[in-house]
């Protein structure tokens, strides 16, 4: 079955970001001194139980993760957090990470686990702002509807911890930092706000950015931004000079392995690209318009065909409704095709969790919207309302894989026969 395939690219894509496979090729040169682990994201305690299985030395450390997605290890300790908003679990996390790598020398080694979530599990304000300002920032940014590179730009400026901050407080103690990139275009200084590489940008930018996606942030925030404290490290700081950073895992390594298991199907895999942004909604009509194409005229591409795509689509919150970015995805997809065979779709962030749901994603076809009517269901109004994982439940097509170890963005996929 075309469902059957789709679920299969998907495991495939995922296995393809598993952090053992990833780290075992990527171990850092070991120290005369101490080895510290730190990290942070949805796949930090996946991959500090990798690492510590791989590390034949001494070691110690502590990764911070989200809520039921830890593993277990002996010697690297494990600390689950919220997400998408921070609370006091990841605030008092954060601060004992500082602790961790103050003091450290010139012969220390600290291994940095950063992998996608991590912006929100290291919530450290910056002088002058409270944690309630700091989760009234991540509410702002989650329901503004921005790309999550210009997030992760505000939440830098606004972090005492974020921005390459957290290598600096490690100096003069190397810094190894293995990346699970879940950002389009995979620059690991924005995977997790780059608590260890400084991001590229400024003051002024930022203020623009908060003025061009309208982000509703909290007085206290408005006024660090509107003047000169908290300064970022730069790139050139020479007291990060010796660190090294390695991608390890990503969206574009993903899809090509779901591009091979494609072909070996007997179906012809397009990869469009792994850095798609956008509304979600915008985005599946694009993405509907060319397999109507497909599906009709044979063009671009010849049926068979799948296309594969990877990235982060966006969310602007208007309704009250559950879902994530990848059901909204779907929702709008199975509209642009109602009543079109041939076509089915899936759509899953590769983390196991879309949103603030328990589902991953969903599988959507040319017949969605009839069953969500037959089933009760209007399927624009549930669209407006933010309300796709509803959708989706009703007709028994969320996808619902529990948390999957890693975090490479989004999966999707458009089989069209």
């Amino acid at each position: 079955m075309d469902r059957d395939l789709l679920e299969r690219l998907f495991r495939v894509a995922v296995a393809a970001a598993d952090p053992a496979r990833a780290i075992a090729a990527n171990l850092p040169e070991k120290p005369k001194g101490r080895t510290i682990v730190i990290g942070a994201g949805k796949a930090s305690a996946q991959m500090a139980a990798a690492f510590e299985q791989l590390w034949d030395g001494p070691l110690t450390g502590l990764v911070v993760t989200r809520y039921g997605y830890g593993a277990p290890t002996s010697r690297i300790e494990i600390v689950e957090a919220a997400h998408p908003v921070p609370d006091e679990a990841g605030y008092l996390a954060a601060r004992r990470l500082l602790e961790q790598v103050h003091g450290l020398g010139h012969d220390d080694l600290v291994v940095a686990l950063i992998s996608g979530g991590g912006s929100a599990l290291l919530p450290a304000p910056a002088p002058g702002l409270s944690f309630a300002d700091e989760q009234a920032v991540n509410r702002a940014l989650l329901a503004s509807g921005a790309p999550i590179g210009v997030m992760n730009l505000v939440r830098n400026e606004l972090s005492a911890i974020k921005g390459g901050r957290l290598a600096i407080h490690a100096a003069p103690a190397r810094v190894a930092t293995l990346v699970v990139s879940d950002v389009p275009g995979d620059d690991p200084a924005l995977v997790a706000s780059g608590p260890t590489i400084p991001i590229a940008g400024s003051r002024s930018e930022v203020r623009h950015l908060v003025e061009l996606h309208d982000i509703a942030l909290p007085p206290a925030a408005m006024e660090l931004l509107a003047g000169n404290d908290n300064p970022s490290p730069t790139p050139d700081d020479p007291r990060l000079r010796e660190n090294s950073v390695r991608l390890v895992a990503s969206a574009g390594l993903s899809l090509e392995a779901a591009a091979r298991a494609a072909a070996e199907h007997g179906v012809t895999p397009h990869i469009l690209s792994d850095a798609i942004e956008g509304e979600s909604r915008d985005v599946a009509k694009v993405m509907a318009s060319i397999a109507r194409e497909i599906a009709q005229r044979d063009r671009p591409f010849a049926r068979p065909a799948v296309l594969l795509s990877g990235g982060e689509t966006t969310v602007t919150v208007r309704g009250q409704g559950k879902g994530g970015r990848n059901a909204e995805f779907l929702l709008a997809f199975a509209l642009a095709i109602d009543g079109l065979s041939g076509i089915t779709a899936l759509a899953a962030d590769t983390d196991g969790i879309d949103g603030s749901e328990d589902n991953a994603g969903a599988i959507a076809d040319g017949t969605s919207v009839a069953r969500m009517r037959a089933a009760g269901l209007d399927p624009r109004a549930a669209l407006a309302n933010n309300d796709a994982y509803t959708a989706f439940a009703a007709i028994g097509d969320l996808l619902v894989t529990g948390p999957t170890g890693t975090n490479v963005n989004d999966f999707r996929a458009i089989l069209v026969r």
